[in-house]
């Protein structure tokens, strides 16, 4: 028996990287999994999420969704209740980020950066929790923040101000819906090795940035952030709400 056997989960973000780490645990716990982005395709050349989920005997769908945009998010929510009549699981993953520091980030930069990773989380997790609240269902929303929005983390003004709002979002939303026995909880990844931190992590001064912060003698992977996530998400923390739990190898401990 699997943890989330008879559950379903949507993923936002889910076809590459942490995303979609964070949907082949949930699969291999038992979950049917909606995977929502906004492209089917992995950054890598991999096999699409869902097609790899249901070789390995999984269940899952793949749904083009715009997390930006509120129809597209509706859409999305409609198909994932209709294919497996309810849901139980959110994870709140879609996410962007470029440099720029105040003064040199740009409206439209800033504006990007908020639609996908603020605006997008706000829309998602509205139209999921009026289905969870309709069906009665005891659910999970687990939000998936950054140590950019706990500490400064340098020349990324935008991305900051977005995952400290989710930080934030996450404890509101804790205490909004914990009475009809929804939980809503963050996880918030230091460096994690995919392939929107290749560039960074190849930069030789921002590398030794990047060493000389992680305390663990690695890096991220994705799967450590799925590992926390599941169990966010899980009965095992069905008495924890509000939090937000830092998965960064010892980076905010300093």
């Amino acid at each position: 028996m699997g943890e989330f056997d008879g559950k379903t989960a949507i993923v936002t973000g889910g076809s590459s990287g942490i995303g979609r780490s964070i949907c082949l645990k949930l699969a291999e716990e038992g979950a049917d999994v909606v995977v929502a982005d906004i492209k089917e395709e992995p950054f890598l050349d991999e096999k699409p999420t869902h097609e790899k989920i249901n070789e390995e005997g999984g269940n899952a769908i793949f749904v083009q969704t715009d997390v930006s945009d509120e129809k597209s998010v509706q859409d999305m929510v409609y198909q994932a209740a209709e294919r497996f009549g309810s849901i139980e699981v959110l994870v709140n993953n879609a996410g962007v980020h470029h440099f720029g520091s105040v003064t040199d980030e740009t409206v439209e930069g800033w504006e990007q950066i908020m639609d996908v990773n603020l605006k997008g989380m706000f829309l998602v997790s509205k139209h999921v929790l009026q289905h969870m609240i309709d069906e009665d269902i005891d659910g999970d929303i687990v939000n998936i923040g950054s140590i950019a929005g706990l500490v400064g983390y340098g020349q990324s003004a935008a991305y900051c101000a977005s995952k400290g709002g989710i930080v934030e979002i996450t404890r509101e939303m804790a205490l909004d819906y914990g009475e009809h026995g929804i939980n809503v909880n963050a996880v918030d990844p230091g460096v994690i090795k995919t392939a929107m931190t290749k560039d960074m992590r190849e930069d030789d001064q921002t590398k030794q940035f990047i060493d000389q912060n992680t305390v663990t003698p690695r890096l991220g992977e994705p799967r450590d952030i799925a590992e926390a996530v599941a169990f966010l998400a899980s009965d095992k923390s069905n008495f924890i709400t509000g939090e937000n739990l830092v998965v960064d190898g010892g980076w905010t401990a300093k």
